[in-house]
């Protein structure tokens, strides 16, 4: 088969093997999430053209201004992934608890939990920038045939048994990982399918891009301004070239395919990072390490780290291996000379 005409559907068929433990589940998960992405993608291409965007009024459990559009992208995805009956657990970054899912039998019988940031870098959508929707997959840990628990998502990154997101830009475009690589489709909206595009996406070892918020500079652990200086220098390959656009999945894809590092260290202003460790942070980082990347919180490796609350916060950097290695280089250092 001619590989660039393959349509998700039958990626995912072809590579059935690499579901472990599942017997069709997997598979109408991500048939599920490729629903919504179509329908979240439609709303988000006519968002200038309808009342959509800005605020709903309200907040999400962080505090944050929650847009007609999170909302929307997170019914969608919750709604999509109910009816189906295929999760016995959803939580999102929108709702202050998880949701516990039973079948029309009130049975607790599927074996997966789904954990998402339905709409990723939303302050950007009445500016007509660049959204996203993340989502990560783990095989729940209760009991088969018990309601849900907190346990269930509170599980470290290296347990994730699939992870990806959906960048609504000037194509739609839906990248995921089962631990077997990383491949990106591409919608096309005159039919509704999406089509391999991007097989076996890899992170250049190098790269010359590092993208951070540089307004937060003077907040920053002094590891990260040491390492923005070193970014600076005009020596070898440097300096390197700054480029930030505030939508996780919009930085992280743009330096997947062209070789930079992400930042988002922790600071005065928030002194445990702002990420998300199970919405955001350990997604990414499974996606990340399947491209031949690293991700760390600076000192460790994110997908490692243990969670201890649903919405628990975390420093990250990301990207091309040899850039997050040389960050780490400098917060050790920073580290040290404390003592």
């Amino acid at each position: 088969m001619d590989k660039s005409n393959q349509t998700l559907g039958e990626f995912i068929i072809e590579n059935q093997n690499d579901f472990q433990y599942s017997s069709g589940e997997l598979s109408r998960i991500f048939n599920s999430i490729r629903l919504a992405a179509k329908v979240v993608s439609y709303k988000v291409n006519k968002a200038g053209l309808v009342d959509i965007i800005g605020a709903v009024g309200e907040k999400n459990i962080q505090g944050e201004d929650q847009q007609k559009l999170d909302v929307y992208a997170n019914e969608i995805f919750i709604q999509t992934l109910i009816n189906r009956e295929i999760v016995c657990g959803i939580a999102s970054e929108e709702n202050d608890d998880f949701i516990t899912v039973q079948g029309s039998d009130n049975s607790n019988s599927s074996k997966y939990v789904v954990l998402m940031d339905p709409l990723d870098g939303s302050s950007n959508i009445d500016v007509n920038v660049s959204v996203g929707t993340i989502f990560s997959v783990y095989r729940r840990v209760t009991p088969e045939g018990t309601p849900v628990t907190l346990d269930d998502f509170l599980q470290p990154g290296i347990n994730q048994v699939a992870a990806g997101y959906v960048i609504y830009g000037t194509s739609t475009m839906l990248v995921y990982t089962t631990g077997n690589g990383v491949n990106g489709f591409t919608l096309n909206p005159a039919i509704g399918t999406f089509y391999l595009s991007h097989p076996k996406m890899k992170f250049p070892v190098d790269g010359s891009i590092y993208s951070v918020n540089e307004g937060n500079y003077v907040h920053f652990p002094q590891g990260v301004k040491d390492y923005l200086k070193y970014c600076q220098l005009e020596e070898e390959n440097r300096p390197y070239t700054s480029r930030y656009i505030g939508s996780l999945v919009s930085d992280i894809h743009r330096n997947m395919i062209k070789g930079g590092v992400y930042l988002y260290p922790t600071s005065s202003k928030a002194p445990k990072g702002k990420l998300r460790l199970l919405y955001e942070c350990n997604p990414m980082a499974f996606i990340v390490e399947q491209a031949g990347g690293k991700a760390s919180d600076g000192f460790c490796r994110i997908m490692e780290i243990a969670p201890t609350a649903l919405h628990e916060r975390a420093p990250f950097f990301c990207g091309s291996y040899n850039m997050v290695e040389k960050i780490e280089e400098f917060m050790y250092k920073a580290k040290l000379s404390k003592y």
